[in-house]
C-alpha cells in the first residue's frame, strides 16, 4: 500500500470509542445504500453490504476475503446474516483489528496485513473490498501519472487469489470535479492531508481502465447522494456528543472531524466527490 501502517493508524486508530459514538451500531465507516430513502443509517449500511455480497455471489459455503476489513462489520454481516461458514479479513489498523477480535465473529479470521504482501493459503471463492483502494495511490503519484498502474497492480494481485469466473464486490470513493472556491479546495486538502494522510480518491475512468485485463465489469452502481446522506448522519450524530468528545479527546480532534465531515457533506452535494459499487468477474 502507498499509505503506511502509521498513516492508516492516524485515520482509523484514533479511538474505537470515539468512532463508536457516531458510526452505526455495527461500525461501518463507508457509504451506506439508501435504496428506499427512509432507512435508518443501520438499515442502509446493511443494505450496502448486502449489495456487495450479492455482487460477489457469496453463498454459505464460500470462502470470502474482505480486503480492508475495518472493524469487521462486513465480516459480521457475512457470518450472521448470510451464514458464511468461513470468512477472512485484512487491515493495517491496529485498533480496528483489536475490535474485530473482540467481536468473536463465528468462522471469521482477521490479520494485520498489507494486501501487497498477503499470500493466501488457498484460493478464495469471493472477494469484497469497501473503499480500501482510496489508500493505494498518493496525490503525488497521481500527479506523476502512476494512478492507473498502481490500481491495476492491485486488481491483478487480487485476481491471483481466485479462480476464473469468481466475483468481486467492490466499492470506492471517487474524485470528480475540483471546487472553484479557495476555502472548498483548502477543506478538501485538509481532509486528505490530516484525516487520511497518504490517500487519494480515484477517478471512475481510472478504475475502469485498471480492472482490465484481469476483471470485467458486470454491474456498476453510483451512489453519490447516498454518501452525502451517510456523512450527514455521521456529522449529526457526532455533534450530539460534542461535549464528551472535547473533554475526552480534546478540542482539536472534535474541530478536525467536524470540518472533515462537513466538507464531505458539501463535496457529495456539489459533485466534487462520488461513490461507486461494482460487480467484477475474474477473467479466464
Amino acid at each position: 500500500m502507498t499509505s503506511s501502517q502509521q498513516q492508516i493508524d492516524v485515520s482509523y486508530s484514533v479511538s474505537n470509542e470515539f468512532f463508536e459514538l457516531w458510526l452505526d451500531e455495527n461500525m461501518h465507516y463507508t457509504c451506506a445504500a439508501y435504496l428506499d430513502g427512509d432507512e435508518t443509517l443501520e438499515q442502509a449500511q446493511e443494505k450496502k453490504v448486502g449489495i456487495l455480497a450479492d455482487y460477489a455471489e457469496v453463498t454459505p459455503d464460500s470462502l470470502v476475503l474482505d480486503i480492508g476489513c475495518g472493524w469487521g462489520s462486513c465480516l459480521e454481516y457475512l457470518a450472521r446474516a448470510r451464514g458464511v461458514k468461513e470468512c477472512h479479513g485484512i487491515t493495517l489498523s491496529t485498533a480496528q483489528l483489536e475490535w474485530v477480535h473482540r467481536r468473536q465473529i463465528p468462522g471469521a479470521k482477521a490479520w494485520l496485513q498489507d494486501y501487497a504482501t498477503y499470500e493466501p493459503a488457498r484460493k478464495y471463492d469471493a472477494l469484497i473490498s469497501i473503499e480500501m483502494i482510496d489508500h493505494l495511490c498518493s496525490p503525488a503519484q497521481a500527479r506523476a501519472g502512476l494512478a492507473v498502474e498502481i490500481y491495476r497492480q492491485y486488481f491483478d494481485t487480487l485476481a491471483k487469489w481466485v479462480e476464473p469466473g469468481a466475483c468481486f464486490g467492490f466499492q470506492a470513493i471517487l474524485s470528480d470535479r475540483v471546487p472553484r472556491r479557495r476555502k472548498d479546495v483548502e477543506d478538501l486538502a485538509f481532509t486528505a492531508d490530516v484525516i487520511f494522510p497518504g490517500g487519494r480518491n480515484p477517478r471512475l475512468e481510472e478504475l475502469v481502465m485498471a480492472v482490465r485485463p484481469s476483471w470485467e465489469i458486470l454491474e456498476l452502481r453510483m451512489q453519490r447522494e447516498d454518501y452525502g446522506k451517510t456523512t450527514g448522519e455521521w456529522l449529526r450524530r457526532m455533534r450530539l456528543h460534542e461535549d464528551r468528545i472535547r473533554s475526552t479527546w480534546g478540542d482539536a480532534l472534535y474541530e478536525d472531524y467536524e470540518r472533515y465531515l462537513d466538507t464531505c457533506v458539501r463535496g457529495f452535494d456539489a459533485q466534487w466527490c462520488g461513490d461507486v459499487q461494482m460487480k467484477l468477474r475474474r477473467c479466464g
